[in-house]
């Protein structure tokens, strides 16, 4: 892959999403580290079912270790963002075609093609498959529409775009605490590409658009505030991901001991 390669994603709104496609090397290293912790659970596992007499714990250790590699990354692919372990320690993640989650259908395809992504020996056409593509992206990829890419660094975020508010609900230990947890680099850096251009939009597409981000967000975060409108929320949402998240986190403890304080 050449270097500085991007998938940009355009949205009806104009506001377009960079990708960044992962190279086969950080892959492969995710993918070594992914194996290495399936195999070792499975084994863990699967030696303690080998007790049970009369060889049903050994059909029960095979029948575990096939669910444990196939599920450990669908399970990682749909409820931990597209980030397993793996991918985490090379700051990769796997997403949709468009830039979305991956949905569970999505990501039950493309473990179940990565049978054929194995053959003949560990990945072998995985690997020739995401050599020739642009996009690097395995069978199993190609097939679920999906895309492993590379979390870049977001770009600088002036003050001006989110300038805080010193009352909303996003400012609490418990949402600030899902703000980090839930939110990627990725994210944030189209977060801010949203606020950069604004003012770029026609009221009507500007409204539609905060309603569509901030539906999104107000549910992934658990947002309960009918009076914190969605461009408020987005704006808000940003002035955070760019602060200083020892401070936020700080200053929302703060806060919360004061409501219940006599």
């Amino acid at each position: 892959m050449a270097a500085g390669r991007q998938r940009v994603i355009l949205t009806p709104e104009h506001v377009p999403i960079r990708l960044l496609p992962a190279g086969l090397g950080s892959r492969f290293l995710a993918l070594i580290t992914d194996s290495f912790i399936a195999t070792a659970l499975a084994v863990m596992v699967g030696s303690m079912l080998t007790l049970i007499p009369f060889g049903i714990g050994q059909a029960l250790a095979i029948t575990t270790g096939f669910i444990i590699h196939w599920g450990y990354h669908v399970y990682f692919d749909v409820k931990r963002d597209g980030r397993s372990p793996g991918k985490r320690l090379t700051n990769l993640r796997v997403v949709d075609g468009r830039g979305l989650p991956v949905t569970f259908e999505q990501s039950l395809l493309r473990n179940i093609v990565r049978v054929l992504d194995f053959a003949p020996l560990f990945y072998g056409v995985g690997g020739v498959t995401c050599l020739l593509d642009p996009d690097r992206r395995r069978l199993g990829d190609l097939a679920a529409d999906t895309l492993v890419i590379r979390e870049s660094q977001p770009g600088e975020f002036m003050p001006s775009l989110g300038a805080p508010r010193q009352y909303n609900s996003l400012r609490t230990p418990q949402v600030m605490q899902r703000i980090r947890r839930r939110i990627s680099l990725q994210e944030k850096e189209f977060l801010l590409g949203v606020c950069l251009r604004l003012d770029e939009l026609a009221n009507e597409a500007r409204f539609d658009l905060m309603q569509q981000i901030g539906g999104h967000y107000r549910h992934l975060l658990a947002v309960d505030d009918p009076h914190l409108s969605d461009e408020n929320l987005v704006r808000d949402l940003t002035a955070i991901l760019f602060s200083d998240p020892v401070k936020e986190m700080a200053q929302a403890k703060a806060r919360a001991l004061a409501e219940v304080a006599p």
